[in-house]
This record gives structure tokens, C-alpha cells and sequence, in this order.
């Protein structure tokens, strides 16, 4: 089993797509796992879900179980695959249930404020 930790994420978090904020958060949590960087989880209620539209994707890890993916549907374009949820993640990391995480890129930054 990887050495995973959920911890409550210090300060102010924020996700912002293609200019806009989507989320923003003082309860989002880190997932630290050895050897990956650790990942900021937003809680949902803190998300504009209205900018998320589910994706055909699902990927499935041995220690959090099978994710389910959202394009992110920005003013000028679809962010394919941009953030990702474990709806149904395994008992080891059962705080990140009904949290969603953000893949960083050219269009997608996770932030402290």
C-alpha cells in the first residue's frame, strides 16, 4: 500500500480556468502520496459545478479507487479532463469523498491565496 496522507490544506485555495474562478475554498484538503506531488481536493459545495460537465474518462488506482473525470466548459473552449473526483473512494481515503481535484496546466491553475 503507498504512504498516503490527508491533511486539512492551510489558507485559502482557488482554481481558476481560462481567467475565471471556479473554486475557492478554506476547507480544501492535500493529499500527499509518496513520489507524486501533492494534489489539492476542493470541496464540491465550494466548486461552480456549472462550469464541470462529466467526462467519458475513468481511471482506476490500487489506493483511492476509480476517479471520474470533468471537461471544464470555459467562455472560449472545453478543458478536456481538467478535474477529476473518486465518488466512491476506498476506506484508506475516505475524506476525499465529494472533493474534486484539478489537473494545472495552460489553462488551469490551483492557487493559495
Amino acid at each position: 500500500m503507498a504512504d498516503i496522507k490527508i491533511r486539512k490544506a492551510d489558507g485559502t485555495w482557488v482554481v481558476r480556468a481560462a481567467g475565471a474562478v471556479i473554486a475557492e475554498s478554506k476547507n480544501a484538503l492535500e493529499l500527499s502520496e509518496d513520489g507524486h506531488d501533492g494534489v489539492i481536493y476542493f470541496p464540491r459545495s465550494a466548486i461552480a459545478m456549472a462550469f464541470l460537465d462529466d467526462s467519458d474518462l475513468r481511471t482506476t488506482c490500487p489506493h483511492k479507487g476509480e476517479a471520474n473525470y470533468f471537461d471544464i466548459a470555459a467562455k472560449s473552449s472545453t478543458i478536456k479532463n481538467a478535474a477529476w473526483s473518486y465518488e466512491t473512494p476506498l476506506d484508506a481515503v475516505s475524506e476525499i469523498k465529494d472533493h474534486l481535484a484539478f489537473y494545472c496546466g495552460e489553462n488551469v491553475a490551483v492557487e493559495q491565496l
